[in-house]
This record gives structure tokens, C-alpha cells and sequence, in this order.
């Protein structure tokens, strides 16, 4: 919800009508577009003189147990008291019992004192990587594994996984993702799908606001065609879940839909999964993404598009990939061979573990199963690879990290102005483009002090023939991070020209390897689904 009398008191205060107002809220007032509220007003004539980002409350009305915000405010940039909740636990009487650790300073938007993390800037060499899964409306879409469907039309299906399935136990199951076809080609291939669709998801989007749901009732109602595109040829790719207790990073193979509730970051290279999965990243995270009740969120928009990678030289970078495909292989290796162990339950041990808390009777067996004391040595040396690969000491606490990585992000976007940028997936962010400039180019040599200088983007040739032509077209939009005009796929190619480069566009359509829709200028085209088996 957006914090609308948080706003109406604020422009008062600004404004000299109002001395000064306090109120409680979710504490999703530092979350987000509303954070973005609470910033326009800090640099607008109001500060915050007391907080408390995140309070337990209890409905005592139905006993629902929520967090909310308190904050303070008045005119004038000034220091204020943060108060935060150090101990939670209960007594016997109304609600819960709160320990409080305080500290003064100048309060940002996030309700936090010290590095300005939410004024990070996103980063164009993060652009196109990270996404939130598919919006379904419609269980209908779902389909068990033991359904008759799953034998009779196997090509209509995916596997399908939701945000629990990465934590906990999985479900085996599917979706049918008819994206890349009209209503007739999916009735035409796929009769008994369609049926279940007609029946089982047609009533409800009938039913919806959007005009778009209604009339796209056979597909996915948020379908992700940029997520589609960056996950395309990619064999796996990199998955967290929204709302989680640990911030955990898995692979998730190349063929798997992601639910809404996951958030897919489009690379299958383990050096990326190593850096994430290290304490620099996971405490950025933590700092930047917020919270549900007390859990912590991963918002791509904040958590990864502003975060600046190390530079990393050829052997820390392949010493990070080394360490980040034995993580996510042991984690496997163990659930494999013990299936009713889950991801959180492993953390939950670790956390007990590095805090030097005794563990239960059934901790000990999770931890022996699952070996987490190696998960525990493998984490701490991947730490320390990423600390090294930063040039950064190990010794560092969260608040010098996130100090740290402001810095360092105000200087890439610094960079970025100027031209150099440090593409992490080059050939799929920057087809054509020089390697010279970003950052896979970096593991190529050894000399960590060589500057790798930036070159301008050249257009591919315009193939004479028409095959070549189709070819070089597909490649390009299978590569393309978002929709193409006409105009932005031309000038891709030398000495092409506009009439013959739609002929080709409108070839691919035809073949249902594009899809084609209109836009406010102009048409648009983008990469259809993978050809099913």
C-alpha cells in the first residue's frame, strides 16, 4: 500500500503547516515506490527525528501478527534516533516483548543510518538479466505430474516450479505455456491443453479488469517475453526466491518456468552464482530489497541491478566459478541422496552452527546428512575468493560492505557516462560489440592491472542472400534483450534496408519463431518460445 498520509503530513511539514507528525505503518513504507516517497521528502524540508523500521504488532482482534514502521518527522534536515529491535520474545501478557539497540544520525529513505544504498544507481552492464517469474491467473495452468495430460501432450507442457519448491520439498509438476501461439495454432496442436484452458481458465479471465486477460485468456497473463529472450540457449540459469529466511541462489535447469515468486537472474555461469552467493552480495541484499513481516525480499530492480560485480583477473574469476559450481553441487548432491531435506533447513543448521548454538536432536542428523559443515568451509572460502577478487579485506563489516559498494557503484555508473561498460553477458546484452569493454572479458588474461579498453559498437553486415539474411535476423532477435521496432533491427545491419529487413521479420513471424504486435510507435517483433519437443 503506498503511504498516502505518510505523504499528506510530510508536504504539510515541508510546506511549514505542520510542526511535526508521527505515525505508525507496515514496514513496507521502506520498500520500493514507497521509499521513493520518503526520499522526495528528506531532500524536500523534511527529516526524520525518530525511527523504527521494523516493530513486531498483533492484532488482537484476530491475533494476525504483522510488522510496522514508526516514524517521526519535522522540518529541516537534522540527525535523528533510530531505534532498532535487537530481541523479540513473549510473555504472558498482551503481545510480545522488544530489546531496542539505538544509534544517531542523519535517517535515510530506508529507515537505516549510514551508506545511502537506495540512492545506488542501476547499472546498464546489469541491464536484461534479471527478472520476476510468470504471473499465471488461472490454476488451470498447473497440471500434476500424475496427470493424463502430461502422457497425451507432452509439448504443451513445461515444468513449472513456484518459490516454496526451491526451499522446501518441490512439487513435480507442469504448466501449459502456449506463448508464441495464436488461439487457433494452440486449438489446432494441442486439442486436449486447449480444452483444459477453455474450461478450467477461460471462466475466471473472463472475469478480469485487463482487457488483455480476457483476451488473451489461452496464455500466461504477465508472460515475460524479455525473460524468455535472455533465457534463451541457456542450458540453466540462476533462481532465488522472492521472500525467503536465507538468501539462497540455486540453478534451475534451462527448460523450468519460474513462478512469480521466483526471481531468475538469466546466467548459467557459476562465477555469478558464487559472487551472489557470497556474504558482499547477500549483505547488500539484505540491506537493499527490505521486508515481508520479518523475512527477508529480493527485489532484482535494488538488489541486482545496482550491484557492481569485482574485477575480477582470469584467476580469481575462475577460482569464484570453481567455488560456486561445487556449492550448488554439493547442495544437490545431498538432497539427491537424502530427498526429504530442504534448503531451508540446511540454512537454518548453518546459521545455528556459525553462531555456536547447540543443536536439537534433529538438527544433528540434518547436519550429518547433509554435511554442513562443508557447506559452511565452502561458503567461507568463497567469501574470502570474492573479498580478494574486490581487492577488499575480509575483515569488513556489513555497514563498511555496503560503504564499499556505494562507492563502487557510483563509480561504474561514472564509467557508464563515459562509455565503458562492463557488460556481464556480452554476447546476449551487446551482440556485435566489442569483448574488449566487459567484464567476461576479463578471465581471458591474467593481468589483473591491464585496463581493457572500450570500443564502439559496429553494425553486422546485411547478408546478399536471402537464407543468410533469415539467419543473421534470427540470431539477432534471439539474442535481443526486449522487443525490436523495425528501426532498431535495421540499424543492426550495414546497408540494409528498412522494406527488405520487415520482409525477413515478417518471414520469421510466419514461421512462429517471432511474434509481431503493435506498439505506440510502431510495430514491434520478439523472439517466440523455444520449439517444443
Amino acid at each position: 500500500p503506498r503511504p498516502y498520509w505518510w505523504n499528506q503530513a510530510a508536504t504539510l511539514v515541508s510546506a511549514g503547516k505542520l510542526a511535526r507528525f508521527g505515525l505508525i505503518t507496515t514496514n513496507s513504507i521502506t520498500m520500493g515506490y514507497n521509499r521513493e516517497i520518503v526520499a522526495r521528502h528528506l531532500v524536500g524540508g523534511a527529516g526524520i527525528v525518530f525511527a523504527i523500521p521494523d516493530h513486531p504488532w498483533v492484532d488482537s482482534t484476530d491475533g494476525a501478527a504483522v510488522r510496522v514502521a514508526m516514524t517521526v518527522v519535522a522540518p529541516g534536515q537534522r540527525d535523528g534516533l533510530l531505534s532498532s529491535v535487537s530481541r523479540e520474545g513473549t510473555d504472558a501478557g498482551e503481545g510480545p516483548t522488544v530489546e531496542f539497540r539505538e544509534r544517531r544520525g542523519s535517517i535515510l529513505a530506508g529507515l537505516r543510518i549510514g551508506s545511502d544504498i537506495h540512492g545506488a544507481t542501476p547499472l546498464t552492464a546489469n541491464r536484461g538479466l534479471s527478472f520476476m517469474g510468470m504471473i499465471l491467473v488461472g490454476e488451470g495452468f498447473v497440471v500434476a505430474a500424475d496427470d493424463p495430460l502430461v502422457e497425451v501432450e507432452p509439448g504443451s507442457l513445461r515444468p513449472y516450479l513456484n518459490g516454496g519448491d526451491l526451499t522446501k520439498r518441490p512439487r513435480r509438476c507442469y504448466v501449459v505455456d502456449f506463448f508464441g501461439l495464436s488461439l487457433e495454432q494452440a486449438a489446432q496442436r494441442f486439442p486436449a491443453a486447449y480444452q483444459r484452458l477453455l474450461t478450467r481458465v477461460k471462466p475466471l479471465r473472463d472475469q478480469q479488469k485487463r482487457a488483455v486477460y480476457r483476451a488473451e485468456w489461452w496464455l500466461f497473463a504477465e508472460k515475460r517475453p524479455a525473460m524468455r529472450m535472455a533465457l534463451a540457449g541457456l542450458r540453466r540459469y540462476i533462481g532465488t526466491t522472492e521472500t525467503a529466511k536465507h538468501r539462497t541462489f540455486l540453478f534451475l535447469e534451462g527448460d523450468i518456468l519460474p513462478d512469480q515468486k521466483v526471481r531468475v537472474i538469466a546466467s548459467d555461469d557459476a562465477y555469478f552464482i558464487g559472487v551472489i552467493s557470497s556474504r558482499v552480495h547477500v549483505a547488500w541484499a539484505l540491506a537493499t530489497g527490505g521486508t515481508l513481516e520479518d523475512r527477508p525480499v529480493y527485489n532484482n530492480s535494488r538488489c541486482f541491478d545496482p550491484f557492481p560485480f569485482p574485477p575480477a583477473g582470469g584467476a580469481q574469476t575462475a577460482r569464484i566459478r570453481s567455488l560456486g559450481e561445487s556449492l550448488d553441487a554439493h547442495r544437490k548432491r545431498q538432497q539427491a541422496l537424502h530427498p526429504g531435506l530442504t534448503i531451508t533447513g540446511m540454512y537454518n543448521v548453518l546459521e545455528k552452527l556459525r553462531s555456536g548454538e547447540a543443536l536439537t536432536a534433529k538438527e544433528k542428523v540434518i547436519h550429518e546428512e547433509e554435511l554442513v559443515s562443508v557447506l559452511n568451509q565452502t561458503h567461507d572460502d568463497l567469501d574470502a575468493a570474492v573479498f580478494e577478487a574486490y581487492g577488499w579485506p575480509s575483515t569488513l563489516t556489513d555497514e563498511e560492505i555496503l560503504q564499499r559498494l556505494v562507492a563502487l557503484n557510483a563509480e561504474r555508473a561514472d564509467e557508464e557516462r563515459r562509455g565503458f561498460i562492463r557488460w556481464l553477458r556480452p554476447e546476449f546484452q551487446n551482440p556485435g560489440g566489442a569483448k574488449a569493454a566487459t567484464q567476461e572479458a576479463l578471465p581471458a588474461s591474467d593481468d589483473e592491472d591491464e585496463e581493457p579498453v572500450a570500443k564502439p559498437i559496429a553494425p553486422l553486415a546485411w547478408p546478399k542472400a536471402l537464407p543468410e539474411r533469415i539467419a543473421a535476423v534470427r540470431d539477432l532477435m534471439a539474442r535481443a534483450p526486449s522487443p525490436r521496432s523495425l528501426a532498431d533491427v535495421a540499424s543492426a545491419f550495414a546497408k540494409s534496408k528498412p522494406k527488405d529487413v520487415e520482409a525477413v521479420l515478417d518471414s520469421l513471424a510466419s514461421l512462429g519463431l517471432l511474434v509481431s504486435f503493435d506498439a505506440p510507435d510502431g510495430r514491434h517483433w520478439q523472439a517466440a518460445a523455444a520449439p517444443r519437443a
